[in-house]
C-alpha cells in the first residue's frame, strides 16, 4: 500500500477537502493554471484523471512533461495560455494570482484562468489577501503590499472576491475561508461554480 506522500503528494488541503466531498470524481478533467512542479497533481495522475496545465517556468514544465502525454502541460502564461475556452471541469489556481503586477495584470490572468473552465465547472483558487492582517501590511502601490514575512504580494479582500464572483457569472460552493499565518501572511480559499 503506497504512503500517504506518495499517493497524494504536497497536495494542498483545502484541496484534499474538495475530494474528500466528492466535488472533484474520476472522469472529471482537470486543468493547473500555474502548476508549478505539478505538487497538486500527484493523485490526479496516479489516479488516471485527464490533467492539463500551464506555467510560466519552463524548468517546472519540464519536469512533469515526461510523465504526461505531449502537449498536456505547456509553458505559457496563464493570460496568454492557448488552450481552448471551456475545456476543463475543475480549475485550480494555487498560489499564483497574488503573483499579479497590478490590477490589470491580475484581471487578465483571472480571465485566463476562468475562461477555461466549463459551465458548471468549479475553480479552486489559493490565493494571499489582506482578511485577519490589515493593520499588518503596508501599501506600495494599488493593491500591491508589503507582508509581513517581507514579500510583496497583489491582495484581495472579502469585497472584491465577492464581487468578482457575481461578475464572473459564478456562486460560491463554499464560504470564503481564511487562514493567517502569524506575522506572515493570509491565505484566502476562494471555491466558484461557473454558472454561465
Amino acid at each position: 500500500m503506497p504512503g500517504l506522500l506518495q499517493q497524494f503528494g504536497s497536495i494542498d488541503i483545502y484541496l484534499f477537502d474538495q475530494l474528500l466531498r466528492g466535488r472533484i470524481a474520476p472522469g472529471m478533467r482537470i486543468f493547473d493554471a500555474g502548476c508549478g512542479f505539478g505538487r497538486n497533481l500527484v493523485y490526479f495522475l496516479n489516479e488516471g484523471y485527464e490533467v492539463f496545465g500551464v506555467d510560466q517556468d519552463p524548468q517546472a514544465i519540464a519536469s512533469i512533461h515526461d510523465a504526461l502525454p505531449p502537449g498536456n502541460f505547456r509553458n505559457e502564461d496563464i493570460e496568454r495560455m492557448s488552450f481552448p475556452d471551456a475545456f476543463a471541469d475543475v480549475v485550480l489556481s494555487s498560489a499564483v494570482l497574488h503573483f499579479a503586477r497590478d490590477d490589470d495584470h491580475f484581471q487578465a490572468m483571472l480571465r485566463g484562468t476562468w475562461r477555461a473552465l466549463k459551465p458548471g465547472g468549479m475553480l479552486f483558487c489559493r490565493l494571499a489577501s489582506s482578511i485577519g492582517i490589515e493593520k499588518q501590511i503596508t501599501r506600495v502601490a494599488g493593491r500591491r503590499f508589503l507582508l509581513p514575512d517581507g514579500s510583496e504580494r497583489y491582495l484581495v479582500d472579502e469585497a472584491l472576491l465577492c464581487a468578482l464572483t457575481q461578475e464572473l457569472g459564478g456562486h460560491l460552493l463554499d464560504p470564503l475561508k481564511t487562514t493567517v499565518v502569524q506575522n506572515q501572511r493570509s491565505m484566502t480559499t476562494w471555491i466558484v461554480r461557473k454558472d454561465i
